[in-house]
């Protein structure tokens, strides 16, 4: 880029940290009416929340304050283009996003959108936009060798598992009846499907399992509607209308919340579940109690109460078979029932006096899954706790959200 750019670009940081939202929301607007293939990219309730929109004014942000240094954004640059290729992005998607990106910016910025900033912002968007097809072409490439296709091939459905009152899993496998190659637990795919009125959709679902050759397990949480919220379309669909028996569309594996590897023995790990965001910690759980018997595993399993608890059997499986899991469940709000049960160990939400209890490791590997508010206060409160920020990995279930900074407790 040319040296003027980098300070055009600079000088508007101010301007979309102020009214980076309403871009984001003219951009969508603008996009859906003129290009209305595209809506099938996007979750119609991460839209209605404004999540979508939230994500895409703090990506231009970044992109804006961190233009001179792509070292700063290629954690999120990465993120991106994973979620990017778990969709089918293609490069011919890329001008028509330049297109109302620029057209919002007038709109947004008015008199102040001279034509020195479309101009560098033009110029810009190119250099961003190049980096992203580059990174997805060299994915989509990977998916190629490795799993051995692109896109979506069909899979049938051959299994219905309900795990609590509001989660079932779903067991796949390919009709081509092709050996699946081992994804990394954590990873997630995409399924598409049609409606009856004939729109597409496409939906980002954890793999709930450890890899087998066979078949693809995943769990869904059924979304009901809500005041201010949009019932989950995909995941009422999958309840309601899908049986034994029936076809999807299904994209190779991809996400980047793996289960790291280290160089230190027995380096000890803490997953942290809240609801259905147990599902890519159930496959990093069930393949590193196999891999490594000796290292340290500790899942906290957040729920409301045991109704809408998942996966109980399961894991009470796990816990008498390997010796080094230690499996801690806590409820936010226990039925009166539950206290008959006496399955789960404590009651509220979690906190440093939990942390302490448990005696956690500053050291470990923490991974965190689960509403965007429970990881958001996990996060302060483990950083304040003593853990560092670069041991703590978090996954989304949907728009990238920027993780929260933290003093030190003390």
């Amino acid at each position: 880029m040319k040296p003027e750019t980098f300070d055009i670009i600079r000088q508007t940081v101010p301007v979309l940290e102020q009214h980076g939202e309403l871009l984001a929301d003219c951009f969508y607007k603008n996009m859906f009416h003129n290009n209305p293939e595209v809506k099938a990219f996007f979750n119609p309730a991460h839209q209605h929340s404004g999540a979508q929109q939230r994500a895409l004014a703090a990506t231009i942000c970044a992109y804006a304050r961190h233009i001179e240094n792509f070292d700063q954004l290629q954690q999120l640059i990465g993120l991106i283009s994973q979620k990017h290729v778990s969709f089918g992005i293609k490069p011919e998607h890329y001008p028509i996003v330049e297109n109302h990106f620029l057209l919002a910016l007038r709109e947004v910025m008015g008199e102040s959108a001279t034509e020195e900033v479309i101009e560098a912002w033009t110029e810009a968007y190119g250099v961003l936009a190049g980096i992203f097809i580059d990174k997805e072409d060299d994915l989509y490439h990977q998916q190629q060798d490795k799993y051995g296709w692109t896109g979506f091939k069909t899979f049938l459905l051959f299994r219905r598992y309900s795990e609590s009152s509001d989660i079932t899993s779903f067991y796949l496998r390919p009709t081509d009846n092709k050996p699946l190659q081992a994804y990394l637990p954590g990873q997630y795919i995409t399924l598409k499907a049609q409606l009856t009125d004939g729109r597409q959709i496409m939906r980002n679902y954890s793999l709930s399992m450890s890899p087998r050759d066979d078949y693809f397990r995943i769990s869904v949480k059924r979304h009901v509607g809500m005041p201010g919220q949009q019932a989950g379309v995909m995941s009422n669909l999958l309840h309601d209308r899908l049986h034994d028996g029936d076809l999807l569309l299904v994209s190779p594996p991809v996400g980047s919340f793996v289960l790291k590897r280290h160089d230190t023995v027995n380096h000890p790990v803490v997953l942290i579940a809240g609801g259905v965001g147990i599902t890519p910690l159930m496959a990093m759980l069930q393949s590193g109690l196999v891999q490594d018997s000796k290292r340290s595993f500790t899942l906290i399993q957040l729920a409301r109460n045991d109704e809408v608890l998942p996966f109980y059997e399961e894991l009470s499986g796990l816990a008498e078979t390997y010796p080094n899991l230690h499996w801690y469940i806590r409820l936010s709000q226990p039925l009166t029932d539950d206290h008959n049960k006496q399955i789960h160990h404590s009651e509220g939400y979690i906190d440093h006096a939990l942390f302490k209890q448990l005696s956690l490791d500053l050291q470990a590997d923490y991974y965190l899954c689960g509403p965007p508010a429970m990881m958001q206060n996990t996060v302060r409160l483990l950083q304040e706790y003593g853990v560092n920020g670069s041991s703590i990995f978090i996954e989304y279930f949907g728009p990238y959200q920027q993780q929260p900074q933290a003093r030190r407790f003390t």
